[in-house]
């Protein structure tokens, strides 16, 4: 790669790798993790160790931005080899698009008391946007948006519902999008706060984020009003902000996740034998693996090129929509694979395909189904190709 790719980048990405795979990968049997996600426990015992090396919030200047988006794709890669890398080296989601937003946005008050506590690994946060199906409310469609927030003297008090709120339980900072009479707003709130109760945590196919994912009531809710990120009615720009790296974010991580799954399953390929002859010299399974490396090199050639765009200054909005369908269905199929290959072990938890195959059934749904960012590419082509109409 070029452009923004830097040796420092190239640096981190290896030694984050070391890491994962020296240090981290050893917890992925640890108890602390259950249906719901790792615990807080296990994950301050992870961030502690990356610290020690010099790894926490790897992705992070010292005057709280970012480095490129080059340089974050080959050490989020890095840190997805195991489930728990993104977490031990404070780069997982929702935190990791929460500190972009609020670099780019917040105060500098604001920064001080959301920020640095994300980035410090201290603590966690949580974006409160989607809304339950069953309220009819904001999903895909963020205009169908019903939480409202009202002015009451220097308060706004927030009511509604959310649903699929990921790490809210146990996260110290939210981020609120609610509807004032100007449009969506998006306010800081500190957590646990009173007016913000848990209906229940959800029961998911994933299970690698702490918390879990909530479903949650809002009842009236008093938000100080210097803690509105931006001016009210901007929620919807202030999101994009966050959305297209947040999605390409995603991609790296699990391109890593996948990129393990694959070294399991050829391992097993060679060692196993079947017929007189280990796995991988039959075509049916050789030719799955090769199928896996080939989409493997085409997904990180998406995933740079997109971020490529994204360090241009660029929105990325099309981009990152196409290689959000691209590499998560191409993710999707080559853990596929590597079950398939490794047959009745790969249904297992002896080895982490499993539960990388659940996650990455999952990230077709999460940031945008498929099917969504499809539709709005299909728009867009519309848009560019029927001719107006001349008068």
């Amino acid at each position: 790669m070029t452009g923004t790719v830097t040796a420092r980048g190239r640096d981190l990405a290896a030694r984050v790798e070391a890491f994962v795979r020296g240090t981290v990968i050893g917890f992925e049997k640890d108890t602390r993790w259950d249906a719901h996600g790792p615990s807080d426990a296990l994950v301050q015992e992870l961030r502690g160790l990356a610290k020690a090396q010099g790894l926490l919030s790897p992705h992070i200047l010292p005057d709280g931005n970012h480095l490129s988006h080059q340089d974050c794709a080959l050490i989020l890669r890095a840190s997805g080899l195991s489930p728990l890398g993104p977490l031990a080296v404070n780069v997982a989601a929702p935190d990791e698009g929460n500190m972009f937003l609020l670099y780019k946005a917040a105060s500098p008050e604001q920064k001080k008391r959301f920020l640095e506590p994300v980035t410090s690994g201290r603590t966690r946060s949580a974006f409160f946007m989607t809304e339950p199906a069953a309220d009819n409310g904001a999903g895909s469609d963020p205009s169908m948006l019903k939480t409202t927030a009202v002015l009451d003297g220097n308060h706004w008090v927030i009511n509604g519902r959310k649903a699929f709120i990921t790490g809210l339980d146990g996260a110290g900072v939210g981020i609120v999008m609610a509807k004032t009479g100007e449009g969506a707003t998006l306010f800081l709130v500190d957590l646990p706060a009173a007016g913000i109760r848990i209906e229940r945590v959800l029961d998911t196919l994933d299970s690698a984020s702490p918390g879990g994912h909530s479903v949650v009531a809002l009842e009236n809710l008093r938000v100080p009003a210097d803690q509105m990120l931006g001016n009210s009615g901007d929620g919807f720009k202030l999101a994009q902000i966050r959305l297209a790296p947040a999605r390409l974010t995603h991609c790296m991580r699990w391109h890593g996740a996948a990129t393990r799954c694959q070294e399991i399953a050829s391992n097993y390929a060679v060692k196993r034998q079947a017929f007189g002859k280990p796995l991988i010299d039959h075509e049916g399974v050789g030719f799955m693996l090769a199928d896996n490396m080939i989409e493997l090199k085409q997904a990180e050639l998406m995933i740079d090129w997109c971020a490529g765009v994204l360090d241009t200054g660029a929105p990325g909005t099309t981009e990152s929509s196409m290689t959000k369908v691209a590499v998560s269905e191409a993710l999707f199929r080559i853990v596929d694979r590597c079950v398939q290959v490794m047959g009745g072990t790969g249904i297992t938890g002896d080895t982490i395909v499993e539960k990388v195959f659940r996650e990455l059934r999952a990230f077709r749904i999460y940031d945008g189904p498929t099917e969504v960012h499809k539709w709005s590419l299909a728009k867009k082509i519309k848009r560019e190709l029927v001719p107006k109409t001349h008068t």
